[in-house]
């Protein structure tokens, strides 16, 4: 069955492809070309690339933490996120988080399948000094790494077919509503006032909530304890991150200007002030100092000041990053591993990073910095509301990301098993899903 269901995925996109002059029509290119700013498109370009980047680092980076048997079938996780969601972002996807709104939710993808009107000579109406398509493309960035970063929750048990077809569902049925709903000018979160800069709900949120989803279904592990695979994967993984990672943040200023060089700074002094934090209280509970304390403090600091990185200043920055990071530190400590295997810890350091950065957000968020921001500042300048919003958009995105996510575990483990057998588990991941190992 399997086999019949590829085939006629791989004939159909081959059929519509080849035929799409015939079944899609573009609108014409206007008489007059908006003319785009260089230094913006150049700058976004890269940027592109950067957050492109941060995949396979990601897969270093969970790579390294897992049992040695596994680190393949890991890392191929986050590879084929690239993979797979970059088709289905733009045949459906993108259209669903960015095309016409429908009540505030979800987008009209009808317009935009196949990429259909998402060209180099229009902009997108919060971008306007780059093309259309370089936005488009920029944004399925952010949609390949969510889904990976899910994976570290059940790692060393999932099948992975099963995967796969949850990271589609994931994508169409999570992912896409809360883009649209936070980015979109017709977005509920974006009319509300919610503010996240580069992705604290839409990225690190419902990863960490869906994580805690998968956890909860998939059940522990045989063999919970295990000793990481490679600790220098660990450290190349996050210095691949963090270098991306200015990608993700500063590119979201979508301009090669002084917006983009504050999300820049705020994003540096933030990873760092984590690593510290991080390593410090380590030390303070009576741990070692460790390779992989200061990769996975650093990496907290970067999600938690993905939404405030261009509303806040910079020392409110290094706030975010030593707060978060002793936060999640906590988190991690008093997690119920017995209970619930959470294999990387996303949830303690994702989902929670995400959920502290968006609340911080709403307490440092500065007109000074970023106009935008409007009269509506952040708590520590005396208004309640944004903080207000901020909570309201982190309530809703965690029952609709967790509950949402648990579902679609639920969905996919009808249609074909989640879990490997004990046989498969024992023998490892990389052998028995792929035939390879290190």
């Amino acid at each position: 069955m399997r086999k019949i269901i590829l085939s006629v995925i791989l004939i159909t996109i081959l059929v519509l492809t080849f035929l799409s002059n015939f079944i899609l029509s573009d609108n014409p290119i206007p008489a007059e070309a908006v003319k785009f700013d260089t230094g913006d498109t150049a700058w976004m370009i890269v940027a592109t690339a950067f957050v492109l980047l941060m995949t396979p680092g990601l897969g270093f980076f969970y790579g390294g933490m897992v049992g040695k048997k596994n680190v393949i079938s890991t890392m191929l996780q986050s590879f084929m996120a690239m993979v797979i969601v970059t088709i289905l972002w733009v045949i459906v996807a993108f259209g669903l988080a960015f095309g016409p709104s429908i009540r505030g939710i979800i987008g009209d993808p009808t317009s935009n399948l196949f990429f259909q009107n998402v060209g180099t000579s229009t902009a997108w109406s919060l971008a306007p000094t780059i093309p259309f398509m370089l936005f488009a493309l920029f944004q399925a960035k952010f949609a390949i790494i969510t889904p990976a970063l899910i994976t570290g929750a059940f790692a060393e048990r999932v099948r992975f077919w099963a995967y796969l077809l949850f990271m589609v569902l994931f994508i169409l049925i999570i992912y896409s509503p809360l883009a649209h709903m936070t980015w979109h000018p017709d977005g509920v979160f974006f009319k509300m006032g919610v503010l996240d800069f580069a992705g604290g709900t839409v990225v690190h949120m419902s990863a960490g909530w869906a994580a805690l989803a998968g956890a909860i279904f998939l059940g522990k592990r045989k063999i919970q304890k295990v000793n990481p695979a490679r600790i220098t994967y660990v450290l190349l993984g996050t210095g691949l991150l963090w270098f991306g990672w200015f990608g993700f943040n500063a590119g979201s200023a979508l301009g090669a200007n002084g917006l983009a060089v504050q999300a820049l700074g705020t994003t540096t002094v933030a990873a760092a002030a984590a690593a510290m934090a991080w390593v410090f209280l380590d030390k303070i509970l009576g741990h070692k100092l460790s390779a992989l304390g200061a990769c996975i403090g650093a990496v907290v600091g970067l999600v938690a000041i993905t939404p405030a990185a261009g509303f806040v200043s910079i020392s409110h920055a290094i706030f975010i990053g030593a707060f978060s990071a002793i936060v999640s530190n906590l988190v991690v400590s008093k997690f119920p591993k017995g209970k619930i295997d959470d294999a990387l810890d996303v949830f303690a350091c994702h989902g929670v990073g995400g959920m502290v950065g968006m609340l911080l957000t709403g307490v440092f968020a500065s007109k000074a910095i970023n106009p935008a921001v409007g009269d509506n500042q952040g708590l520590i300048f005396g208004t309640p509301t944004l903080f207000i919003n901020q909570l309201t958009a982190l309530v809703i995105v965690s029952i609709f990301a967790f509950v949402g996510s648990y579902a679609l575990f639920f969905v996919v483990n009808k249609i074909t098993p989640l879990r490997v057998t004990e046989e498969k588990e024992e023998l490892g991941l990389d052998i028995s899903q792929h035939g390879e190992f290190l």
